[in-house]
């Protein structure tokens, strides 16, 4: 019910009435002017109620009459009276009825009261109730009120004293209420601030309005009061203490500070009086010292001993000053903080140094005020650095803390005792993030250093400055402090002012970042800036304030941290470094930033581990003091004894083990934040990445984390070293730990570029020294933390991998070069990884579209190439295989970096390497072909060679040459597209190069571009036909052949040019010589359980084997592509070169090339002049490659049969605008010039290969082989059917020479059982059948031919005459001896092995000769030239030989063939002897024929012993034949034929008639063996033209009776002869010789008898009949011989005389008598 109500003033009148009723009853008797006023008092309150309607106004105007009734009741100082008059005032008061006037009147009725003592707590409350229920009091009243309760305070009674205490403290705040509530309602108003006045008039202010004029003179007194002086207002004062003051003004400041804020008047006092004030007071606590006594007699005065409440509540009103006051009272404030931190000095008593600590943390919670003090003091010169003193002063104190009392002497105040934490060596293991379960389950949680332990108590709510002793307001006596307790405020306020200062710069960080991400204007920077002169930019001021506290920060939080024992107390110290470091870093100020990480990092490690990261980077901070104005932060080093918990034990990651060193709990507590502030503030980690990672690397190491695939780290620990020991404690850590070093890592994906490279950056100079410490060791296992930790960050900023990729690859490159072989499989492992998933990720732009990327991706990938080491090339090609399998279709322009990749292999590298690397060109053959751009083709070709050159594994060698069959597959299939794209890529560079004024380099440059790349294949096939390995060279020529054949017709012309001279040729050329310089030492068996077979078992033989191949293929291209290759300029020039070629083959040693050189001749000679494709003969279709058609047709390649492409070859012809046209009619003639180059090659080959060695017994010779000299001889129709039309005498004598030659060639005694055939016929070698072929087509070309041609008739029968003397005289071959071999048949070879060479079977090829010789002189006796060379004189004369031989023929045949061949050609040649007997052309040929005669049938050779009679009876049949050929064709011609030759004749029948037996036969055989046929028949025949009588001239008639004549004679003489011997012999019988001569003399005779009688007897001359009478006595004679041969011989020869017996004539003859 408000007091205005009706109702509520009702009441008020009636209880004012019953009130002064209860007076004047009371005062009926005692005090009579009482009861009269109180009366008079209701009726003047009834009339007030009557007459007014506003009855409160109307009682307020009279309230000095309506309250005089009471006043006069208490003055009766009755106490039952003053009770009841005290009440109802107070109760007029609460309803405000009291004016001015009348609370004056109260005031002083009060104060007599009080002088009386009477009603003390009913005045105090009466006093309260006016002053609080309005504003009537003012001034001097007011100051009385305030006065008496002040004296109220000061009495007896304890009650009364603390009531009046109270009334006091509320009656100070209700005047400075009344003053702000005035402000209130004038606020708004216009008002002229007037001048300050001086402090002249202290009386009052006339400035102030009524309550602000109250308020200053009681706060004026207040403070005079304090200082002991004289109050101006509050007169009456008789006493006051300190303390109360203290506490008073304190409250005044505390509660109205806007009061001092807004009134100059007011700000005026504080500055004049409150703070001189103060600081008098404050003068015995700075000069006292502990242990100075105050009476020493040194000291001049004695001085003060500081006073716990007065110091107390100094502190707390300096507290509120530099609270509220702070901007007023700046240089004030200097010196209380500087006071203040004076009184944490160990010299002070521990009671000061608590009140000044927990002052320190009230300002440690005020962050607002720390900046300002930042930019007031720190930030300007010439100042005292309070803000940093003030942080300086708590680290001191801290670390004085520890200092054991006793060293009391020690500790000055210069150099307070103190710790730096960035010297501090504090070390042990990290972690982060774990919140302890509270310090005080087990052990209480405490503090404890060398020795020191403090206990540490909850003394505050984080962010909250609860002080303890500062509340000790009742206390007289300096109270004891707990042990811990002063620790327990520094360290709360060292957490909260770390808390305070950067939860504050952050806030305004974030706000500005907000304002930068809103748009709004930039943050000014230092640089332009006009107001830095009036507020300096808050950036500098947030690094001033870091600047200023970090040292003495980490100073003494480092101390606290190696001195915690508590779990939760580490975590909050490692949560305050944590953000201070982030902070530092924030603002960029790197130095703080490092010192604070360094002290984290330290603390992980064990003590004193040796990390030199730490040290270097420390070593600006360590090694020297801070100096700081006026305070010295020294170093600290750690306790290494602190009694920790120890969860692991590893060993330390140097190069040296260096045995084990432990991890604590608290180790792994701090590595957890470091993680922690890794992961949550990497991004402004920037340089101080380096020691992070170092630590993170140490502390890995030493828990024995390795790493797995993408760089995570597991627990697992290799088997070197002393194994390490973890407890379970930190078992169940491990995973955490090694999850969040793995979430740490991938949180970079959320760094800044720049922080991000601070990272890589790191991790490579934590991988260098890494690197540097696993060198020279290869046992120990090296650290893998930072290369792992590269792998990891890299994958997870795939998507911004460009900015990191080249530091990141470059250093991984150089991991890769370690000669550690784990460190470097890791370095592999990371880099492969990276550009697989590089590769593999989804770019934007996607990697087709940015090439740039593309290429950088893959660069590293070719950078490894330059690696030595095969574990690391093994991954590098592993890596290459499976991004192959993975993206090989969208490589791209990666291609040659990727076959680049694949291609560097070198000799040394091993075989897995080269194989790996082949698995991927097979893979890009079989795959990726049509894939990659066609200017890529080129390199594949390279690749693909090169792995053919390689020399560790010959199956790749091969199989790659395989490759490039199916590559060149590849080419032909896609001519048209790759022709197109390959062209337009010309295109460009040639533009290119045009700009650059440059020509275009590009290998075999004229031709067209994919022209040149099959020359590029064939280049690389040729490179690997002069391979070293015979297998590789074998195979490497067959597809480069077959390549040729099969795709050569897609070449442009000018193409095949360089393909003849710079491919086939070169080739050639390159065999040529490595065949002729081979080693010729015989191979042993190739390794293994290899054998070589001995036709290869040299290099040479080898070698002899790729140039068979070589030539064979260059021929065969020759030949089938010989109408693409004549319409070149100068294929009469290769022609000549490709010969020449055949012919240096031809001749070399080796048996294999020589003959393979003459089958390339013989198949480049069956070339025809191109003809018309229906006409042309398949003289090809043996050799499996096709002719060349105007269409291509594809030939079957080693591997599949390719699709026919009939048009392939003319589109491409149309591309280029050339027509094949048919040769122009001419062009035959050109090829006679071809084919006289080839008849010279083959003459000089010929001549070269035949020509015997001049050395004479050189064993080793090179003899031709017969195979060789086979196919040469056989090569000569072939060549001879294109040159015979020019083929001269000059040409055919040569040919004589080489026939004669080859035939002249032995053979190896060895290879004879080869040559023949097995069969026993003695037959011909295949080279003589092959010479008399190449006779015979040249003879029968001749025939055919014109008549010119025939005059080298007698040439070839001279050849062959000369090989018919090889019967009996065989050739002989140089000096060589050679062991003859007649007729030879294959079981008697044996027989002459010992020989060295053999000269075989020239008797059948004689005799072959022979007959042939027979049928030529048949077919060509007649013809002219045949008859003027005396061909038939020729045959007589070579004949001559074997017949005069005869037996001793090395062959029977011979002699026989002879002679049957004489009678042959003496059958047709007499006749014309006979026809050209006129022309004298035969006339030499008689005599010789003669002798020829002559020499058969009475040879000197005798039979051989075993001829059978048969065999006799034979031959003499052979011999007669001769002598009727004489009969028939000679002697009846004799006229015309020359006298002499029928003068030879007859003497020859003569001797045969009588001389002709042999003395070697038995006599058993003797009758028959005397050739008496023979004998008989030339008699016959002697006789028969002797006789004949158609003698013609009578010369001849003379000739025979000549004969005769000497024939009887002969017979006489022996007859004689023999009958003497006869009887001198006596009984011995005679020589078997002239037995024999006699018999055949008396056979003779009866011959001659026979003749005789059946010639006419015209003929006869008379005196020969003489002679034969005259032989018969002589006859008789004989009868006595004893020999039973001769009887019988006698007995027939004496039997036909009885003819001649006849009765005597008379003597008359011719008419006489």
């Amino acid at each position: 019910m408000s007091t205005t109500s009706p109702e509520a003033v009702k009441k008020l009148l009636e209880n004012m009435q019953t009130d002064l009723r209860s007076l004047s009853m009371e005062c009926k008797k005692k005090f009579p002017p009482v009861k009269e006023a109180a009366e008079s008092g209701i009726v003047k309150i009834k009339t007030i109620a009557a007459r007014n309607t506003d009855i409160l106004t109307a009682l307020k105007e009279n309230s000095s009459e309506v309250v005089q009734p009471f006043l006069m009741g208490c003055g009766t100082k009755e106490p039952k009276i003053t009770q009841l008059c005290l009440a109802a005032i107070q109760r007029l008061m609460s309803h405000e009825v009291v004016s001015e006037a009348a609370a004056g009147n109260i005031i002083n009725m009060l104060w007599q009261l009080m002088e009386n003592g009477l009603e003390e707590l009913k005045l105090l409350q009466t006093v309260l109730v006016l002053l609080t229920t309005n504003t009537v009091v003012h001034d001097e009243v007011l100051s009385k009120a305030i006065v008496l309760c002040f004296r109220l305070h000061f009495t007896k009674d304890n009650i009364t004293n603390n009531t009046a205490a109270a009334t006091v403290r509320q009656v100070v705040t209700v005047v400075f209420e009344r003053m702000v509530a005035e402000d209130e309602r004038f606020k708004g108003m216009a008002e002229q601030p007037p001048a300050i006045q001086g402090n002249s008039n202290r009386r009052s202010v006339s400035t102030l309005r009524p309550s602000a004029k109250d308020a200053y003179m009681l706060f004026q007194d207040l403070c005079q009061l304090v200082n002991a002086d004289a109050p101006y207002w509050l007169v009456g004062m008789t006493e006051m203490t300190r303390t109360f003051g203290l506490e008073l003004l304190e409250s005044v400041l505390n509660d109205f500070p806007g009061v001092f804020l807004q009134h100059q008047e007011f700000s005026f006092l504080l500055k004049e009086r409150v703070c001189p004030l103060v600081i008098k007071l404050f003068s015995p606590n700075i000069k006292f010292r502990q242990g100075s006594g105050s009476g020493s007699s040194a000291s001049p005065a004695p001085v003060e001993k500081p006073y716990f409440p007065i110091c107390m509540r100094l502190l707390r009103v300096v507290s509120v000053l530099i609270k509220h006051f702070y901007s007023l009272l700046v240089t004030e404030c200097e010196i209380f903080l500087s006071l203040l931190v004076k009184f944490l000095d160990g010299e002070k008593p521990q009671w000061l140094r608590a009140v000044a600590v927990e002052s320190v943390h009230r300002l440690c919670v005020q962050p607002h005020l720390l900046r300002s003090f930042c930019q007031s003091y720190d930030m300007k010169q010439h100042s005292t650095k309070v803000f940093r003193d003030i942080v300086n002063a708590l680290g001191s104190f801290i670390q004085s803390l520890f200092i054991v009392p006793s060293v009391g002497s020690v500790s000055s105040t210069n150099t307070p005792a103190g710790g730096s934490g960035s010297g501090a060596q504090a070390s042990a293991q990290s972690g982060v993030g774990v919140v302890g379960t509270g310090g005080g389950l087990t052990t209480q949680a405490a503090f404890e250093y060398r020795g020191t332990w403090i206990p540490l108590m909850t003394v505050s709510v984080q962010g909250s400055a609860k002080a303890t002793y500062l509340e000790m307001l009742d206390k007289v006596e300096p109270p004891s402090i707990p042990e811990g307790y002063a620790m327990s405020v520094a360290f709360s306020a060292l957490l909260d002012l770390v808390r305070g200062i950067t939860s504050m710069i952050e806030r305004e960080l974030a706000k500005e970042e907000e304002a930068v991400a809103r748009g709004g204007p930039e943050p000014i920077g230092p640089a332009h800036t006009d107001t830095l002169l009036q507020e300096p930019q808050a950036q500098q001021v947030w690094e001033e304030m870091v600047n200023a506290c970090w040292c003495g920060l980490l100073a003494a939080l480092s101390l606290l941290l190696d001195a915690s024992t508590d779990e939760t107390a580490t975590e909050n110290i490692l949560k305050a470094e944590l953000t201070m470091a982030s902070l530092c870093g924030r603002l960029g100020l790197v130095t703080p930033r490092d010192a604070f990480i360094t002290a984290i990092c330290k603390a992980s490690l064990p003590p004193h581990y040796a990390l030199t990261a730490l040290y270097s980077n420390a070593a600006n901070l360590s090694n020297k003091t801070y100096s700081i104005q006026g305070q010295n932060v020294q170093i600290i080093s750690p306790s290494s004894e602190s009694h920790q918990h120890v969860v692991a034990m590893g060993q330390p990651l140097t190069s040296q083990p260096q045995g084990t060193v432990v991890l604590t709990a608290k180790n792994i507590q701090c590595m957890r934040t470091l993680l922690n502030l890794a992961h949550c503030h990497g991004a402004v980690l920037g340089t101080s990445w380096q020691l992070v990672l170092a630590t993170l690397q140490h502390l890995v190491w030493i828990l024995g984390l390795k790493p797995g695939v993408g760089g995570g780290l597991k627990p697992g620990r290799a088997v070197e070293g002393p194994s390490t020991v973890l407890t379970t404690a930190v078992m169940t850590d491990l995973p955490v730990i090694s999850n969040i070093l793995s979430r740490l890592f991938e949180s970079s994906q959320y760094l800044d570029d720049v922080s991000l490279h601070h990272l890589i950056n790191a991790l490579c100079s934590l991988s260098m020294e890494a690197m540097e410490m696993a060198y020279g060791t290869n046992k120990q296992e090296p650290s893998l933390f930072a290369v792992a930790k590269l792998l990891e960050t890299g994958l997870v900023n795939m998507d911004r991998i460009e900015i990191l990729w080249r530091p990141l690859t470059a250093h991984l490159l150089e991991v890769c070069q370690h000669p550690n072989a784990r460190m470097r499989e890791w370095g592999a492992e990371a880099i492969t990884s990276l550009i697989k998933a590089g590769l593999a990720y989804k770019h934007d732009p996607p990697l087709s579209q940015n090439q740039r990327l593309h290429l950088l991706l893959l660069n590293p990938l070719k950078e490894l190439s330059n690696v030595l080491h095969a574990d690391i090339r093994q991954k590098q090609l592993e890596c290459v295989l499976q991004v192959l399998q993975s993206q090989g279709d969208s490589l791209g322009p990666g291609w040659p970096l990727v076959l680049g990749v694949i291609g560097a292999i070198r000799n040394d590298q091993g075989e897995s390497l080269i194989r790996t690397a082949f698995q991927c060109l097979q893979l890009v053959v079989t795959d990726f072909l049509p894939t990659m751009p066609c200017t890529c083709l080129q390199i594949v070709v390279d690749v693909a060679g090169s792995f053919g050159l390689q020399n560790q594994e010959l199956n790749i060698s091969l199989t790659s040459i395989g490759l490039l069959w199916n590559i060149s597959d590849y080419f032909f299939q896609r001519a048209e597209i790759i022709t197109e794209e390959l062209e337009k890529e010309e295109a460009i560079l040639l533009q290119q190069a045009c700009d650059k004024g440059e020509t275009l380099n590009r290998p075999f440059h004229p031709a067209p571009p994919f022209d040149c790349l099959w020359l590029c294949l064939y280049a690389k096939l040729g490179e690997l036909c002069v391979d070293p390995r015979p297998a590789v060279r074998k195979s490497a020529g067959q597809t480069m052949f077959s390549t040729i054949a099969a795709h050569g017709t897609l070449l442009q012309q000018p193409t095949w040019h360089i393909v003849v001279w710079k491919v086939l040729f070169h080739l050639l050329n390159c065999v040529r010589k490595s065949s002729t310089t081979a080693d010729k030492e015989k191979i042993e068996s190739g390794g293994g359980n290899i054998l070589i077979h001995h036709s290869r078992d040299t290099a040479e033989k080898q070698w002899a084997e790729t140039w068979v191949l070589t030539l064979a293929g260059v021929a065969r291209i020759f030949n089938t592509r010989k109408y693409l290759l004549q319409q070149l300029g100068d294929f009469f020039k290769a022609w000549e070169v490709l010969l020449d070629h055949i012919q240096s083959a031809a001749l070399s040693k080796n048996n294999e090339v020589s003959l393979a050189a003459l089958k390339s001749f013989q198949e480049i000679l069956q070339l025809v002049t191109p003809v018309k494709d229906s006409d042309k003969p398949d003289t090809l279709g043996a050799m499996d490659i096709p002719p060349v058609l105007m269409e291509p047709l594809t030939a079957p390649g080693p591997g599949r049969p390719l699709p026919r492409s009939d048009s392939l070859a003319e589109r491409l012809a149309q591309r280029y605008s050339t027509q094949p046209q048919l040769p122009p009619p001419g062009e035959e003639q050109d090829d006679s010039a071809l084919w006289w180059s080839a008849w010279s090659t083959w003459y000089r080959t010929g001549t070269e290969c035949t020509r015997p060695p001049s050395g004479g017994g050189d064993k080793l010779a090179f003899v031709p082989s017969q195979p060789f000299l086979t196919a040469l001889i056989q090569i000569f129709p072939a060549l001879y059917q294109h040159i015979a039309t020019g083929f001269s005498m000059d040409d055919l004598r040569k040919l004589g020479i080489i026939l004669h030659g080859a035939v002249s060639v032995p053979i190896s005694s060895d290879a004879s059982p080869f040559i023949l055939p097995s069969y026993t016929e003695a037959v011909l070698t295949s080279l003589q059948e092959a010479v008399l072929t190449a006779l015979d087509v040249l003879q029968k070309a001749i025939c055919v031919g014109p008549e010119t041609l025939q005059v080298m008739y007698p040439a070839i029968f001279e050849q062959l005459l000369q090989f018919v003397e090889f019967s009996c005289k065989p050739p002989q071959y140089g000096k060589m001896e050679t062991k003859h071999v007649a007729n030879a048949k294959y079981n008697q070879i044996q027989l002459f092995a010992p020989a060295e060479w053999v000269a075989l079977n020239y008797v059948p090829f004689a005799e072959r000769s022979l007959e042939v010789v027979v049928d030529l002189y048949q077919k060509t006796a007649c013809h002219k030239a045949v008859i003027a060379e005396k061909v038939l004189q020729n045959i007589i004369k070579t004949l001559r030989v074997p017949l005069g031989l005869k037996y001793a023929c090395p062959a029977e045949s011979t002699w026989k063939l002879a002679v049957s061949s004489l009678l042959k050609v003496l059958s047709i040649g007499l006749p014309v002897a006979r026809q050209q007997a006129s022309s004298g052309k035969f006339d030499t040929m008689w005599p010789k024929l003669a002798h020829a005669f002559e020499d058969f049938l009475f040879t000197k050779s005798t039979p051989p012993d075993n001829l059978s009679i048969q065999e006799f009876q034979k031959n003499e049949a052979i011999d007669v034949e001769v002598v009727q050929l004489i009969s028939t064709e000679i002697l009846p011609y004799a006229n015309f034929i020359p006298k002499e030759f029928v003068g030879q004749i007859m003497a020859m029948l003569n001797k045969g008639s009588i001389h002709s037996q042999s003395s070697s036969f038995t006599e058993a055989e003797i009758d028959i063996r005397m050739r008496e046929e023979f004998s008989k028949v030339c008699f016959e025949t002697l006789l028969q033209f002797s006789f004949s009588n158609k003698v013609s001239t009578p010369q001849e008639g003379y000739i025979s009776r000549m004969a005769l004549a000497v024939l009887l004679q002969r017979a006489q003489e022996v007859l004689h002869r023999y009958v003497e011997d006869e009887r001198l012999s006596g009984r011995c019988p005679l020589p078997r010789q002239q037995v024999t001569e006699i018999i055949f003399v008396l056979k003779a005779v009866s011959t001659l008898m026979d003749s005789l009688k059946k010639t006419q007897p015209e003929n006869v001359d008379g005196n020969t009949w003489a002679q034969v009478i005259a032989l018969y006595p002589t006859l008789v004679e004989c009868i006595t011989c004893s020999s039973a041969e001769v009887s019988s011989a006698l007995k027939e020869a004496l039997g036909p005389f009885k003819d001649l017996m006849q009765p005597p004539v008379s003597k008359v003859q011719n008419g006489e008598s």
